[in-house]
């Protein structure tokens, strides 16, 4: 029996009502995943790891939330991205949150990956006999990822520490990983500022030793007085306040990573890893391994991690030395602690 025209018409109808009521709700899924640009200073860095983690682990997914991430070898670079608009966060050191605030920008870490900076000052085999510490480097080239990055902040604060001004050395910027080997075995450093895995590959290949270790607490705390925060998700607070879901669920996603990160072997954490992060696997794994003392557990800004770096900054940063800054207005734990 043939179905009547009427019946035929009724189905095209609905047909066509399941059709824009599907097409609304992809509209409205689009919608609310307005995709979230995060530009991350370097992202092989272990420092940053928790970012590329993140996604690896599907954490992103699992919020809802469209992130692509990016990557700047530069903190300074990042941060410019972020000021542009260009991102709206970024993965980098929470110092520049406070450098920022001096200048009139509204910017604040909304998660802290790192409760010490990972950062490490090697001094080139060719120049260790001549270099013991940093008291020794006036007249030298010093490399940093770029001027005006936290490698050089960091670079400037330990030197000052012995009593030379940024005068007394030059600092020149060499980026970070086959950049930064590169110039150590060129002689175009005479020592410089990086972390891992690029510690760890020079340590291997002879051409570099640890000369300021600031890997962990112990050392971090012999080297600059106190806790130091670094790694961190900051964003512009104008964005956080427009965007506080999108705000929570990114913090959500991330906090989650650390506690994985905290739960997991450096082989396991690894396994997660892109191949192309680790071309000598074991090389990686022994880097991760000297690494994981500074991640925090939860994203939390430690408590007394905020002045240090304040100490630090306005020891030797014009734009900060003398300058009122409300450590409050450079980071929140709002985000990290909601449900």
């Amino acid at each position: 029996m043939q179905p009547s025209f009427r019946a035929l018409r009724h189905v095209a109808l609905a047909c066509g009502l399941l059709f824009t009521l599907a097409t609304q709700g992809a509209h409205a899924a689009d919608a609310s995943g307005e995709k979230i640009t995060i530009m991350v200073g370097g992202i092989t860095k272990l420092i940053y790891l928790p970012a590329r983690l993140t996604e690896q682990l599907g954490y992103f997914k699992d919020e809802g939330l469209n992130v692509e991430l990016l990557s700047q070898p530069a903190g300074v670079d990042a941060e410019n991205e972020l000021l542009a608009g260009a991102v709206q966060g970024v993965v980098g050191f929470y110092d520049h949150t406070i450098d920022l605030q001096t200048k009139g920008k509204d910017v604040k870490a909304i998660v802290v990956f790192g409760q010490v900076p990972g950062e490490v000052e090697m001094v080139s085999s060719k120049a260790a006999d001549t270099i013991k510490s940093m008291a020794d480097v006036k007249g030298k080239t010093l490399g940093v990822t770029g001027l005006g990055s936290s490698t050089s902040f960091l670079t400037q604060y330990l030197a000052g520490q012995h009593g030379l001004g940024s005068s007394d050395y030059s600092m020149l910027p060499v980026g970070a990983d086959a950049s930064f080997i590169a110039a150590i075995k060129q002689g175009r450093i005479d020592a410089g500022m990086t972390t891992e895995p690029t510690v760890s590959a020079l340590q291997k290949s002879g051409d570099a030793k640890v000369l300021v270790d600031m890997r962990t607490l112990e050392g971090t705390r012999a080297a600059l007085g106190g806790t130091y925060p670094a790694a961190s998700l900051y964003v512009q607070d104008a964005w956080a306040a427009s965007h506080k879901e999108q705000a929570a669920k990114l913090a959500h996603a991330f906090v989650r990573t650390m506690q994985f990160i905290h739960t997991h072997s450096a082989e396991e954490i690894a396994d997660k890893m892109p191949a192309d992060y680790q071309k000598d696997k074991a090389l990686y794994v022994s880097a991760l391994k000297a690494s994981l003392p500074m991640y925090t557990a939860d994203g939390k800004m430690p408590a007394d991690g905020p002045a240090t770096v304040l100490k630090v900054l306005a020891s030797f940063n014009p734009s900060v030395k003398g300058k009122h800054v409300d450590l409050a207005k450079t980071y929140t734990n709002e985000f990290v602690s909601a449900k």
